[in-house]
């Protein structure tokens, strides 16, 4: 593929190349999947890289085959694979071989997925995973909304539509527009709102959290109440509540939320983006309790619902409102939406901040009709009760100690008499050894450790093993 020619649509042109090119890649990517447990590799210095791969972007190209043996002999090896499972740190990501695959149907169909008019069976399927998620939280039939990049794309979005709806009743009332928008949240939110609060120019109130990280509903109508006593309430349109903290999994009183967010006339969000998906596990769906009552929800199904990066499902309760909000208008973008008076077509791009989108939800509905709903339901339990036992396990050893009893699927615990170097030290040995990709944390403001459980191939043996090399 390296030969130029003199066709200018040479890179087009499917020929004997290409068939070559397009067999390697699919042998890669099965022996990718056949790696059990796939490679944990660690990251390298751009100057290490540089001196392997050399120059890779050049005005004659290397060929198919050059540039496929970098990627695996240089490139690959210097990512880290967060669905091994011991990659326990952030969030990681744990994809079915049917969501991979068809990741790869994705990118060689060239759907555009932003509107119904050009991508009307992609947007009905995601339509369809979609529906899932939103039963799940309680959603009423009329719910809808979008796959976006990521949660704070829809963090993001989901704000934006709650300031246009209360900016539009405050006109409708004769109310002026306040000094400055306000939304109320946790220290334990993500960090993706107080970048959205900044993106969009408006104040974070923080709210009050308990000693395991949950924002409280009595809490939180204590802290509006004493706000409002000071007058200092003016322009406040949102509660953000999280199903799911990232540092310590935790899941919000969102019946109490709720509850106070109701009785304010406030827009109630639901950061669900990690947790949310243990709403399937009927262990769990106990602690979601409310969420039926949330204007909007996020729940990235890259996180724990076994999909490729990247893809967030937002969901309005009453979609229409986010339409209005979102919908972009141009000459050329006009069609899109004289052509369906009645609302029977539906155009992702109308519910999000964006307008070109790839369509990241297939994936995700590829899965889902191949395994069912009930294979998600039973692997989500798996990692709940690995994390379960986990926390057992922890409290039986001397040299470590269990900080926070686990609500889904995260474990906080600190090396009885570390410090910080120690933490770190550590860390970084273990990845280099190909042993874990276990990072430090902290909490109360201390460096502590985290294991975020998402992969169902992840074992009980699997935390021992890391345990037993803190001893």
């Amino acid at each position: 593929m390296s030969d130029r020619g003199d066709d200018p649509a040479r890179m087009h042109t499917f020929g004997p190349e290409t068939q070559a090119l397009a067999d390697d890649v699919i042998r890669y990517t099965l022996e990718r999947f056949a790696m059990n447990p796939p490679p944990l590799d660690g990251p390298r210095s751009a100057a290490e890289l540089t001196a392997d791969a050399g120059r890779t972007v050049t005005p004659d190209g290397l060929g198919g085959t050059e540039a496929l043996r970098l990627w695996t002999d240089v490139f690959a090896p210097a990512c880290i694979s967060q669905d091994h499972p011991r990659a326990l740190s952030f969030v990681p990501s744990a994809p079915t071989e049917a969501a991979a695959l068809f990741d790869l149907v994705v990118g060689a169909s060239s759907i555009y997925g932003g509107s119904w008019l050009e991508g009307a069976g992609a947007v009905h399927a995601e339509n369809e995973a979609l529906r899932w998620i939103a039963d799940l939280a309680g959603f009423g039939p009329t719910a809808g909304g979008c796959f976006v990049s990521g949660g704070s794309g829809a963090n993001l979005s989901a704000l934006v539509a709650a300031r246009h709806a209360a900016g539009e009743a405050r006109s409708a009332a004769g109310l002026e527009r306040p000094g400055r928008w306000r939304i109320v949240a946790s220290a334990e939110a993500h960090s993706s709102i107080a970048s959205t609060a900044r993106v969009m120019d408006i104040e974070v109130i923080d709210a009050p959290v308990d000693d395991r990280g949950r924002l409280p509903g009595a809490a939180l109508a204590a802290r509006l109440d004493q706000l409002d006593a000071d007058n200092d309430l003016d322009g406040l349109f949102a509660v953000v509540a999280t199903a799911g903290t990232t540092n310590a999994g935790m899941v919000d009183d969102l019946a109490g939320v709720a509850d106070v967010a109701a009785a304010r006339s406030l827009w109630l969000h639901v950061d669900g983006a990690y947790g949310g998906a243990a709403m399937a596990a009927p262990s769990a769906r106990p602690h979601f309790d409310g969420i039926e009552r949330a204007d909007s929800l996020v729940v990235d199904p890259h996180k724990w619902l076994f999909t490729p990066f990247d893809c967030a499902a937002l969901l309005y309760r009453h979609p229409e409102v986010a339409r209005v909000a979102h919908t972009q208008h141009a000459a050329y973008l006009d069609v899109l939406h004289d052509r369906d008076p009645g609302g029977v077509e539906w155009n992702p791009s109308d519910y999000a901040y964006h307008l070109s989108r790839r369509a990241r939800g297939l994936p995700f509905w590829f899965s889902l009709a191949v395994h069912g709903t009930d294979a998600y339901r039973d692997a989500i339990e798996v990692s709940l009760e690995v994390t379960r036992q986990g926390a057992e396990l922890i409290d039986r050893l001397d040299h470590v100690e269990l900080l926070v009893e686990p609500m889904l699927s995260v474990l906080l615990f600190r090396r009885v008499g570390w410090t910080a170097d120690d933490y770190n030290a550590w860390s970084d040995r273990a990845l280099a050894e190909g042993l874990t990709l276990t990072v430090p944390t902290t909490w109360h403001d201390e460096t502590v450790l985290r294991f975020c459980i998402v992969n169902p191939r992840t074992t009980i043996e699997d935390l021992a093993m890391i345990l037993d090399t803190l001893a």
